[in-house]
């Protein structure tokens, strides 16, 4: 892991330090354009081909269903089990909380306006399932598209090496009350949901996290179908003072750099101290990783920023607008209002990522490559759109008609400005039937 000090960048190296650009972007994008083009127009067959290439894996049928899934569910471990109930109801719990029904608003006499929340018919969910299998992406996705009243909901993942899903995955979708897994991952998953196959049905709207392969491809299809953010590889900014903890610092950079050798842990301290003992912390749990080979080419490909003081830190943070913010120190409320650009934002040294990543409630499905300054993570609001009405009386009419019809004549749109003249005239008696009547 790089060392700079903030005093001695310059704008361009801070800006290249804020930059999630990869060298190979453009072949990536060529690979995904072929296999976009290769689903759409061969369908279930490309999605078998794929599978067989990318999965190591033939596949009699492309999904799971429902007797399957509770075959394969019914194998999991009672721990782990618990844990996804748990973790559920705490989901369940944060995103029912997001459910409003908005006031109607008088806009001025006689003219009334309000918005009506409607589910997405039918989205797309992808659960990675690569060098690891997310069983908690599921419940952050699924939850709130059940919540919203989403009447179709697919999901995609991988197959493992014997064509079927874990007993995660499985219990996930029993617990949730969704009776098919399709397995299909990658790009081609993507683009399986976004024009429809034999199989798969296509949907509306995708969401979910995933490698460069997914997220290139949810951008390519949005010509085509909405998605939820062009999320890239996963990412955490630390901000620790002196009161920070290495052992806690490490941790939580070492966690975000497991996820993949693309993924950054970008730590930036007030104190040298912190950073150099965290730095060793990293050394010391590397060691006992599992994962140890990825999480240290991510780390290789990572840096820490050592500055002045708390403000030039977060200034930093929002120019990098991380996915992840942490705030390992024991001022974090004095920060809150300073943070302009994060996903989701963990407070003080008590609080991992971890615990927004499976339990907390908070949905991890965040905006990543500095998408942070623009889009949101996923909620409740992701999985519907607002609807809005407005009603007038004749008190409404004559309230705003003249306004309209002077707006719309300095447009030059005599037919905009018609649609209400001839209402005015009817409710005045102008108009034909009325005038007609009145002869009567």
């Amino acid at each position: 892991m790089k060392i700079y000090n903030y005093t001695d960048l310059s704008k361009s190296k801070i800006e290249e330090l804020c930059s999630r650009q990869i060298e190979d972007d453009k072949l990536i994008e060529e690979r995904v354009a072929n296999i976009i083009e290769t689903v759409k127009k061969d369908g279930d067959q490309a999605l078998i081909n794929f599978a067989e290439t990318f999965d190591r894996v033939v596949l009699k049928k492309l999904f799971l269903g429902a007797e399957e899934l509770e075959l394969i569910a019914s194998t999991i471990p009672d721990e782990a089990k618990k844990a996804i109930n748990i973790a559920y109801q705490n989901i369940k719990v944060f995103h029912e909380s997001q459910l409003k029904t908005e006031d109607k608003v008088a806009t001025m006499p006689g003219v009334v306006c309000w918005r009506e929340a409607r589910a997405i018919e039918k989205v797309g969910l992808y659960i990675p399932g690569g060098t690891a299998v997310l069983p908690s992406t599921f419940l952050m996705l699924a939850t709130p598209a059940i919540i919203a009243g989403c009447k179709e909901i697919i999901v995609c993942s991988p197959p493992q090496s014997d064509g079927k899903t874990n007993c995660y995955l499985a219990y996930c979708a029993v617990l949730l009350g969704i009776d098919k897994i399709y397995l299909v991952g990658g790009a081609q998953a993507v683009a399986a949901m976004a024009f429809g196959t034999e199989s798969i049905p296509q949907v509306y709207k995708i969401f979910g996290p995933g490698n460069r392969y997914v997220t290139t491809a949810k951008t390519m299809v949005q010509n085509r179908v909405a998605i939820d953010m062009p999320a890239g590889p996963s990412e955490v900014l630390v901000l620790a003072d002196e009161t920070a903890n290495p052992s806690f610092v490490a941790a939580d950079l070492l966690a975000q750099a497991e996820h993949g050798i693309d993924s950054q842990a970008i730590l930036v301290s007030t104190s040298n101290e912190i950073i150099t003992d965290t730095l060793q912390e990293i050394e010391n749990q590397l060691a006992a990783l599992p994962r140890k080979a990825i999480a240290m080419k991510a780390i290789a490909n990572s840096y820490a920023i050592l500055t002045a003081d708390l403000q030039t830190a977060m200034d930093f943070s929002n120019q990098y607008a991380p996915e992840h913010l942490i705030l390992a120190t024991d001022q974090f409320e004095s920060l809150i209002p300073s943070i302009i650009n994060a996903g989701s934002v963990f407070l003080g040294n008590l609080t991992p990522e971890s615990a927004g990543d499976y339990a907390s409630g908070t949905n991890h499905t965040l905006p990543t490559s500095g998408f942070a300054k623009a889009y949101s993570g996923v909620s409740l609001d992701a999985f519907v759109k607002k609807i809005t009405f407005q009603h007038l009386s004749n008190q409404g009419l004559n309230s705003i008609g003249t306004t309209v019809e002077t707006l719309a004549a300095a447009e030059g749109l005599d037919a905009h400005k018609n649609a209400v003249s001839i209402r005015l005239n009817f409710e005045s008696g102008v108009g034909s039937k009325k005038s007609e009547a009145n002869k009567a």
